[in-house]
Order: structure tokens, then sequence, then C-alpha cells
């Protein structure tokens, strides 16, 4: 029996080291919950700033618009005085802050179809974030189910235990065999039992069978 709980010791050791080295779906399904709530943190301050840049580029758009119309007051003041030239200048300058602001409400139109993909981008994390950590308890369950079936049926087809049952099998024979030994041995010292009190009352019928002889003949 020592020999068998050794061997047994032994295989649950191996499948316990082959379960360990496995990767574990519950810790599995942790790191994942922790990465996305990791990259949904680092969506929503993605979406903060380009909130924050297309804020700017449209107050550096309205304040191009604001230098545009100031100088365009200045160059009407200056073709109103008589200075044609200040006033070619102050157009000039009233030019380049217009394509400034132009530019700027092009950039900021991109910015806007950049923050409303971002924020879509995000509600879908959130709601998958939230999902997740809803069924996350669940899929841990069934893991964990799944997880003592591969262990139990590790530990039935290991070849360790595979020769502790054999091993139990044959003993069992071993246990049957003589109980079915012992029983034969019994019917049969039973039979000759049974057989000599056969023949006793058969040697008494024969005795008397005699004596009724011996008398009839001296009769």
């Amino acid at each position: 029996m020592a020999f068998f709980d050794r061997i047994s010791r032994l295989v649950k050791a191996t499948v316990n080291d082959k379960i360990t080295k496995r990767q574990d779906p519950e810790q599995q399904l942790e790191e994942i919950v922790a990465k996305l709530q990791v990259d949904l943190v680092n969506l929503r301050q993605a979406v903060a700033e380009s909130i924050a840049l297309q804020k700017r580029t449209d107050r550096q758009r309205h304040q191009a618009n604001l230098q545009a119309e100031s100088w365009y007051k200045k160059a009407q003041l200056a073709v109103s005085k008589g200075n044609e030239d200040v006033g070619h200048d102050a157009l000039t300058r009233r030019r380049a802050y217009q394509l400034t602001a132009t530019a700027m409400g092009e950039q900021q139109k991109e910015q806007l179809k950049l923050v409303a993909n971002l924020k879509q981008n995000m509600r879908q994390l959130e709601s998958k974030v939230i999902d997740l950590k809803n069924k996350k308890d669940i899929y841990i369950a069934r893991a964990r189910s799944a997880q003592a079936t591969l262990k139990l049926s590790d530990l039935l087809d290991s070849s360790g235990t595979s020769e502790v049952l054999q091993a139990f099998e044959r003993m069992e024979d071993k246990v049957l065999n003589l109980e079915a030994q012992a029983e034969l041995a019994q019917d049969m010292s039973d039979n000759q039992l049974e057989k000599r009190f056969e023949a006793l009352g058969e040697a008494e019928e024969i005795d008397a069978e005699l004596a009724e002889l011996k008398r009839s003949l001296q009769k």
C-alpha cells in the first residue's frame, strides 16, 4: 500500500505541475480587463486633447479673422488719407490673416471629424469594458470548471495513474480468485460431509438387513 501511495503522490504532483504551467484563464481575463481599462483611459485622454486642440484652433481662426478685419479698417483709413501704399500693405497683411483663418477653419473641420471618431470609439470601448466586466465572473466560473475537468482528465490519463489502477485491478482479481477457491473448498467439504452421513445411513441399513438375515436363518 505504501508503494501505491508514493505512486499516487507522484502522479498528483506531475499533474499539478502541468496545470500550473498552463496559462491561467482567470488571470488572463483579469489582464484583458485591466488592459482595456488602460486603453480606455488613454482614449479618453486622446479625446480630451483633441477637443482642446480643436478649441485652440477655433480661437486662432477667430483671432486671424479679427486681425484681417482690423487690417482692412487700417487699409480703409490709409486710402481715405490718400496714402495708397500704406493701404496696399495693410490689404496685404489682411490677405495673410484671411489665408490663416481659412487654413485654421479647414483644420478645425478635420479636428471635429477626428473628435467625433474618437468619441465613437471611446463609447464602443466603454461598452465593451462594461460588458466584459459583467461577464467576467461567468467566464471565470466556466474557466474554473473547465480547468477542473482538465485536471481530472490529466490525472486519469496519466501513465502513473493507469499503473496504479491496473495494480489495484490485479489485486482485486487475486482477491476474487481467492474467494472463489475458498467457496469451492467449502462446497467440497460440505459434499464430503454429506457423503459420510449418507454412508453411515447405508451402513445402518446393511447392518439391519444382516441381522434380519441371521434371525431368518436361526428359525
